[in-house]
């Protein structure tokens, strides 16, 4: 089977026989096999992809599929899946099977996508480099000594790699922009509660979302389309309508739109010179079709980062608190009480980044520095946002890089978690304020590694990102 670049071409050959689902699942089922190097999957489907694949064959021939029939989805493993695994990437969920759906899993099913596997990921969604797995660290497919980056990164890499169409990863830093950014293909983070979290394993629940990887603009797109929405689950998700988001690739004539960039964030000492060197040329291009793009400041930049660990290390302790080793998962042998049940459960289950961010989190939500820092991030938060949408009131987008840097070496910065954390600097603003955010494809570096630029909109305008997104690809 060729590898198509749009679900459209599928879908196409698909409803003039030309191509079944059993075919493209096969595709995808190669791929994999030929790849298990890159350690991207923690369990394939195979069996019940290709049973479910030639059910939906008939659905086609009968004329009555859904809008998703024949799509090809991996799932990072912090989403529930009935009757599957569900870990974390943690051995302290070593054994747990998912008893329900989660919302965005089950709008795919109900669609008739196709889940394929269980995709690997930084333990808990804690990392920026997929090197914090229980089951060992996701490889860059360009450069098997890099990371893909995290804690997205086995659904990066499998996109990348072509063992999937789509794949679904949570983002409470950047943990799909980021990724996205170093495996150069598109990673998009919604708005904060326009997708249902219920089914999502928590890490930072103010901060979490469900985001969307694919090479193609209309097929992520067309997903979100499908998983967005109300969820009687979910009290924190939005009852706003959901838009045809696939409309915004129908225009014939593009928009022109008022572009802001941070200053500090290109004048920065600390990022990449190519990466510098392709936002100045893409700024350089936008003017070139009109488009209005112009220097911003954004003076609590500096604020953005600590204020982003002190909020979601403290959601995180308290998130992480249910794995003690009664209910569910690993139960330590070497125990002699209760107290030694979950000293020694969750000090045998969790790995040492997550640890590391369970103990910042109790630090500042203990009494005697609440107020000094969780009360104060708090109010900082409130400010950046407000900073952002101010932004917003005379722009339509904020660009940015999505990384400092492009796919950094495999065990470069496990010895300095602050120099990993500032992986994160550019990619926690639109966590932080709750806004949509996106990281397409721009070029590489001078060793090949791929360079991704982030867009960030409004609320809700994730029609309007699309559109963009799309004028910044041709620009390519």
């Amino acid at each position: 089977m060729e590898a198509y670049t749009h679900f459209r071409e599928i879908q196409h050959d698909l409803k003039r026989g030309a191509l079944t689902c059993c075919a493209v699942v096969q595709h995808h089922l190669s791929i994999i096999k030929s790849k298990t190097r890159l350690n991207a999957f923690l369990g394939v489907y195979e069996e019940e992809a290709l049973v479910r694949a030639a059910e939906i064959d008939k659905k086609i021939k009968a004329g009555n599929a859904g809008k998703l029939a024949g799509l090809v989805v991996g799932l990072k493993d912090v989403l529930a899946y009935q009757d599957h695994p569900l870990q974390g990437s943690s051995k302290i969920l070593d054994g747990f099977i998912s008893q329900f759906n989660a919302t965005a899993v089950q709008r795919l099913l109900d669609a008739d996508a196709i889940i394929i596997g269980r995709l690997n990921c930084d333990e808990f969604a804690m990392g920026s480099s997929n090197e914090n797995s229980a089951f060992g660290p996701v490889l860059n497919d360009i450069d098997n000594t890099r990371v893909p980056g995290g804690s997205s990164g086995g659904s990066a890499v499998a996109v990348m790699a072509g063992m999937c169409q789509v794949a679904l990863g949570s983002d409470t830093g950047g943990s799909v922009r980021q990724p996205a950014s170093f495996c150069g293909v598109i990673g998009l983070k919604p708005t904060y509660s326009r997708i249902s979290r219920f089914g999502l394993i928590a890490y930072g629940s103010s901060f979490d979302c469900i985001g969307i990887f694919s090479k193609s603009l209309e097929d992520i797109a067309l997903v979100l389309e499908v998983i967005a929405g109300a969820d009687d689950y979910d009290s924190t998700v939005s009852r706003k309508p959901v838009p045809c988001y696939t409309d915004a690739f129908k225009e014939s004539i593009p928009k022109k739109y008022k572009i802001a960039y941070i200053r500090e964030t290109v004048e920065s000492p600390g990022i990449q010179p190519e990466i510098r060197d392709a936002i100045k040329e893409k700024i350089a291009r936008l003017k070139d079709q009109e488009h209005q793009v112009e220097a911003v400041d954004f003076p609590l930049i500096e604020y953005i980062l600590p204020t982003y660990y002190i909020l979601a290390t403290a959601e995180a302790s308290s998130n992480l608190s249910r794995y003690d080793g009664v209910r569910y998962g690993l139960r330590s042998p070497h125990t002699e009480d209760v107290q030694t049940l979950y000293k020694k459960t969750r000090s045998e289950g969790f790995g040492k980044e997550v640890q590391r961010r369970i103990l910042l989190g109790t630090f500042v939500l203990s009494a005697s520095y609440y107020d000094a820092y969780y009360t104060k991030a708090q109010k900082v938060r409130r400010l950046i946002r407000d900073k952002t949408k101010e932004v917003f009131k005379t722009h339509d987008f904020i660009l940015m890089p999505a990384a400092p840097t492009t796919a950094f070496k495999l065990g470069e910065h496990s010895d300095d978690p602050v120099e990993m954390y500032l992986a994160d600097l550019y990619s926690v603003q639109a966590n932080v304020a709750g806004v949509p955010g996106i990281s397409v494809p721009c070029g590489t570096d001078d060793k090949g590694m791929p360079i991704g630029l982030q867009v960030i909109a409004d609320d809700f305008e994730e029609a309007e990102l699309f559109r963009f997104s799309k004028i910044m690809m041709s620009l390519n």
